[in-house]
């Protein structure tokens, strides 16, 4: 719902869901909250992703629950767009949705970097480099190699 499929793939289609199933069980958070200067840094705030994440998923259940009578999920797209809409635009908030809205804009980060880091999201951009950088640097990297092995070649 975040990236839908319009004149492009959307963020399913992407396997961005596998991507944010892979960085958090990995625990690398996409934004940080505060700087990380060293590794325990990196795992704290991976642990910390984790933590949020999940909490996240309940109060989205919850909230839900509260609303609908049913978990998030199991609602109407109607239904869920109506909630996660309450929690993207500043203009529909409503009272006491902060830890919904802080849970939103991680999803929405993870969405976004998952996303526009594969292939169909490089596209949906029109990114140059897929087409025009990519092949360009083979053909000028290849006499360098070239040029590398010979001069092995000579040393040995």
């Amino acid at each position: 719902m975040i990236i839908p499929v319009d004149d492009t793939s959307g963020a399913r289609e992407a396997g961005v869901a596998e991507f944010i199933d892979f960085m958090l069980a990995n625990r690398v958070p996409v934004s940080a909250r505060s700087e990380i200067r060293s590794t325990q840094d990196s795992i704290r705030l991976g642990d910390d992703a984790q933590t949020r994440f999940l909490a996240g998923l309940d109060w989205i259940n919850a909230r839900s629950k509260s609303e609908f009578g049913r978990k998030f999920l199991d609602c109407d797209a109607e239904q869920q767009k109506g909630l996660l809409e309450g929690l993207a635009y500043k203009a529909k908030y409503k009272p006491l949705t902060e830890t919904g809205r802080n849970f939103f804009q991680m999803m929405r980060d993870y969405t976004v970097v998952g996303y526009y880091t594969t292939k169909i999201g490089l596209e949906s951009l029109g990114y140059p480099g897929l087409r025009t950088a990519w092949p360009k640097c083979r053909a000028a990297c290849t006499p360098t190699i070239r040029n590398m092995r010979a001069l092995r070649n000579q040393t040995t």
